[in-house]
């Protein structure tokens, strides 16, 4: 079967950058909590609220889920926002402890369409942390959506400029194998050529490993 351009995409961004290792978590519960602590700041401080929450003894399910807001806002004040993201926390903490009777391998252990539905119908849970949950926590083949994403596939003209999350999403469920580990390691790499190359304000094309992308 040819390649195709997505595909190739892949392929060049793999060549050039190589594994990334994606998502740094040691649990499936510390993906979770990892990703509704991203919204809006760097991995970096992100990384100091997992410690803080890790040497309090809270990186699990069971004893984070007795906290209350208060208690769990200190512990992630690094994250920013932390006052809402600790009630975004408690939130998703609750799905669990309503929809799955308190068993977290009972949420990770559910349906992809299940599981999703869930998730969104969490308050302050959108769709690229609930995809980042699915993919990276659950291991299911569902395709992250980001800014990244938009800005190099946009620029490649692969995607729509205003093509929402949903669409672009099923653009790339369309043209790859639905491959967890494709789809891991694929996200991750949107992110570095993004970081790297693909700037917002003076993208470095010149030197970007998809400059010969086949469009």
């Amino acid at each position: 079967m040819k390649e195709n351009t997505y595909e190739e995409a892949y392929r060049l961004l793999y060549a050039h950058f190589g594994p990334q290792g994606w998502w740094p978590g040691e649990t499936p519960f510390e993906v979770m909590v990892g990703a509704v602590l991203t919204q809006n700041t760097s991995w970096s401080n992100v990384t100091k609220a997992i410690v803080n929450l890790k040497n309090g003894g809270l990186l699990s399910y069971e004893p984070l889920s007795l906290c209350s807001v208060d208690e769990i806002a200190p512990y992630i004040r690094s994250s920013g926002y932390y006052n809402l993201k600790a009630r975004r926390l408690r939130n998703l903490l609750d799905l669990v402890g309503d929809c799955y009777a308190g068993k977290l391998e009972n949420f990770l252990r559910d349906d992809l369409e299940t599981a999703r539905g869930r998730l969104l119908s969490v308050k302050g849970i959108g769709p690229e942390t609930a995809d980042s949950i699915l993919l990276y926590a659950c291991g299911h083949p569902i395709f992250v959506i980001d800014m990244y994403t938009h800005r190099v596939f946009s620029r490649h003209n692969l995607v729509m400029e205003e093509s929402d999350y949903q669409e672009m999403q099923q653009v790339f469920m369309d043209h790859l194998p639905h491959d967890v580990r494709l789809f891991n390691e694929f996200h991750a790499l949107i992110v570095r050529v993004a970081t790297t190359y693909c700037k917002k304000n003076n993208p470095l094309c010149d030197q970007c490993p998809l400059q010969g992308l086949n469009l």
